[in-house]
């Protein structure tokens, strides 16, 4: 059985990027899910203090992370010197919704990604 990830979520406290629904959204209903998650108040923060939490998160193998974009996650945890290992998984609550967010969040171990149904071009 493959091993539970650690779920991080990032309330993108101090950078005020992330719409405050999704964020409260995704926050609400992980704490109802009853499901156990770290959370910490912005990786921009720890990561510009080099804050040793962002190692020991690193290393405890499969992370699911809830922030914004993937790039930028990763590049603040390279930043801190604490790379991030290969299968991390970064959610975009700055372009995706809290309902998709906490179903890839909350699904178990070895379960398939779900694939995002196409978006229809508007005129």
């Amino acid at each position: 059985m493959p091993e539970a990830p650690v779920l991080l979520y990032c309330r993108c406290a101090y950078a005020q990027v992330v719409p405050s629904g999704v964020k409260n959204a995704v926050l609400a209903q992980l704490c109802d899910s009853g499901t156990s998650f770290e959370t910490v108040s912005d990786l921009c923060e720890m990561a510009a203090h080099r804050d040793p939490r962002l190692q020991q998160l690193s290393q405890c193998g499969h992370l699911r992370i809830a922030a914004c974009y993937p790039r930028a996650v990763t590049g603040l945890f390279h930043q801190a010197g604490a790379p991030l290992p290969e299968g991390t998984e970064i959610l975009n609550m700055r372009s995706q919704t809290a309902e998709d967010i906490t179903q890839q969040m909350l699904r178990p171990a070895g379960a398939a990604t779900p694939t995002p149904a196409p978006v229809a071009a508007q005129d």
